[in-house]
């Protein structure tokens, strides 16, 4: 299969990159880190005024897109038909373009769960309940952390940001929740993504067999942007670290042209290479038949966090005792590949997810 992206994904992507340049995410990463929300979402506003947040959202609730959701809308109390809505090719692929840049930034916040909320609105299709949400989110000014509390190989107890948050979204059995309190908040590997089990009980928003549907298609959704912000987060710690072998010197000489360095290098490259046809492929499986994109996400998800935490061990070594401290913008990044990597999917439960679809 040939896929290739357009002229217009292709500039979408370098408008985000040149944007995000000029946006000191690395300065945002830290005051989020540190609880001050404010840089954060300014470049939140910014994607937002770019279109990346009205993606997922159909035109009539201020989306960008006619094909957002194609197909018939299932009841919020019924079952869902079986072809029930998804978000369309196009949509998807430039949703990975901008997760890519993403995570190339290190943007701050729970944006993949803001996007796969949308994604399980949309799927959804209550009118009430989107209406509540969805412009919000298009815009901009509605920050959702999402937990799919018993949702197969996603399943995962905790909320991202839940406290810096305007709602978190949890989904348990056939219900879908407001959280009432986002609990306690608890450590984690990236100090910019902090963890909070929400406390139990809640609004309930929708309930019934179309909920458990509607989430596990938004939890195929967020693995797959995860895996396109991984991508990003490796070519970045890529490219950080060929900038850095070709200034170090030893013995006279740059550490790049050491043979060792070349072929760490080199198969740190192979392993984003191979990723990024997979992240790319579950766009395109997400926007097809019915049942059939599970697989493909998985593969895509444990390709791209296994080859952005390789990025972040050979960042990590060939920087030396530099790479290392916490004040190198570096540490951004290598931090970030190794929360991602477990995000939305362990490598293990993605690859038992990959067998099941063989």
């Amino acid at each position: 299969m040939t896929f290739l992206l357009d002229d217009g994904q292709w500039e979408f992507g370098r408008t985000l990159d040149r944007m995000l340049g000029a946006a000191d995410t690395a300065g945002a990463v830290r005051a989020w880190a540190a609880d001050d929300t404010g840089p954060g979402r300014k470049v939140w506003q910014r994607l937002a005024d770019a279109g990346v947040f009205a993606l997922p959202v159909p035109e009539e609730y201020g989306g960008v897109a006619a094909d957002a959701y194609g197909g018939p809308a299932p009841s919020a109390r019924g079952d869902a038909p079986q072809d029930s809505p998804r978000i369309g090719m196009g949509l998807a692929v430039e949703l990975a373009v901008a997760f890519v840049e993403l995570g190339r930034h290190a943007v701050p916040g729970p944006v993949v769960e803001t996007v796969a909320s949308a994604a399980l609105l949309g799927r959804l299709g209550d009118p009430a309940l989107s209406g509540d949400w969805l412009p919000g989110i298009a815009t901009g000014t509605r920050l959702v952390s999402y937990v799919a509390a018993t949702h197969g190989p996603y399943a995962y107890a905790y909320a991202l940001d839940a406290g810096s948050a305007d709602a978190t979204f949890v989904v348990a059995e056939d219900r879908l929740l407001r959280a009432a309190s986002h609990g306690q908040v608890q450590p984690s590997l990236d100090p910019a993504r902090r963890l909070a089990r929400p406390a139990p009980g809640g609004e309930v928003l929708a309930s019934g067999p179309a909920v458990r549907a509607a989430a596990a298609y938004a939890a195929d959704v967020a693995s797959f942007l995860t895996a396109a912000q991984a991508l990003g987060v490796g070519r970045r710690l890529l490219a950080e670290t060929v900038a850095y072998v070709r200034q170090r010197k030893q013995f006279g000489v740059a550490i790049g042209s050491f043979q060792a360095v070349k072929h760490r290098l080199a198969d740190t490259l192979l392993a984003l290479e191979f990723a990024e046809p997979l992240v790319f492929g579950a766009a395109v499986a997400l926007a097809g038949e019915e049942g059939r994109a599970g697989a493909d996400v998985a593969a895509a998800k444990v390709a791209a966090g296994e080859a952005a935490y390789g990025a972040a061990r050979a960042a990590l070594q060939l920087h030396g005792a530099v790479g290392y401290t916490e004040e190198l913008d570096l540490s951004l990044w290598i931090r970030k590949a190794r929360a991602l990597r477990g995000a939305w999917g362990s490598p293990s439960a993605c690859r038992a997810r990959v067998l099941e679809g063989m």
